[in-house]
């Protein structure tokens, strides 16, 4: 697929003002995986209304609980203000389909500062060093058959030495790492790193090759207003335990500063090892 055949992030995200609190906004097809839309995707619809309803613009946490996975289609999104501060203000914001409950959200706002500085970073793992060129795109050729709509949309890429998933050779360290950049080359911003920290394929295809991980909870944390160009991503998994697994997610700018990271919790289902 061409860049002119991509919507912008910006697109595909946007929403429009039905009454105070209240947005519509369009889930796109293309941004799916298995007919499913990404949850980062719709949590940054949620945010985008969100940063809407204050005077606060950056979102600066927010945690999300997904209810029911909404079709591609119309969507409503509503929003409660719980709080408003002189340096941050809180959020509620739910998305809606057909009258059902799709995702829940709560949202903290305020300013990020373009030329902030961590005062202590040393509980960081290191950023992603592998080049963008190095890395391979992950789209359907590169794992041997038609591939997650959504992965025709960004430049998503995973080093080699974490493609063993690709090979139908996971490595059974349970972490991907790699590059993503959104369609055209569109910068990241606080909104669309509500995405990218759920941008990648589940870690725990690393692991054992397994269908649909779908996202049961997600925190996510912007710390930084993100530098021009595509974003280096650390995704890993961390315990599977009773058919559920939680993953942690790091985000840095082409300057190699944390701007994003999460945690989730997800669904799956695996064979128990031998």
């Amino acid at each position: 697929m061409t860049d002119q055949t991509r919507t912008t992030f910006a697109g595909v995200s946007r929403i429009e003002d039905l009454s105070p609190g209240e947005f519509a906004a369009e889930v796109n097809p293309e941004w799916t995986i298995g007919g499913k839309p990404n949850g980062g995707y719709l949590l940054a619809m949620l945010g985008r209304a969100s940063a809407r309803s204050v005077a606060h613009q950056h979102i600066l946490a927010a945690s999300a609980h997904y209810l029911h996975s909404p079709k591609p289609g119309p969507v409503t999104l509503t929003t409660e203000v719980l709080r408003t501060g002189r340096s941050v203000s809180q959020v509620r914001g739910r998305m809606a389909q057909d009258g059902t409950p799709c995702v829940e959200a709560t949202f903290t706002l305020g300013t990020l500062a373009p030329d902030a500085a961590p005062y202590w970073s040393d509980g960081l793992p290191e950023p992603v060093e592998c080049a963008q060129a190095d890395c391979t795109p992950v789209t359907g050729s590169a794992i041997g058959g038609p591939g997650p709509a959504i992965m025709d949309q960004v430049d998503l890429r995973i080093q080699p030495d974490d493609f063993g998933f690709g090979r139908g050779k996971p490595s059974g360290a349970g972490t991907l790492r790699g590059w993503l950049g959104l369609p055209g080359g569109e910068d990241f911003n606080p909104i669309s790193l509500l995405y990218a920290v759920d941008a990648f394929p589940p870690a725990t295809l690393d692991i054992a090759l397994t269908g649909w991980v779908p996202t049961l909870e997600l925190t996510a944390y912007v710390r930084a207003l993100p530098a021009p160009g595509p974003v280096r991503v650390l995704h890993k998994a961390q315990l599977i335990e009773g058919n559920k697994v939680d993953e942690a997610c790091f985000v840095w700018d082409s300057r190699g500063r944390l701007v994003a990271q999460a945690t989730q919790l997800a669904g799956i289902r695996l064979d128990r090892p031998e």
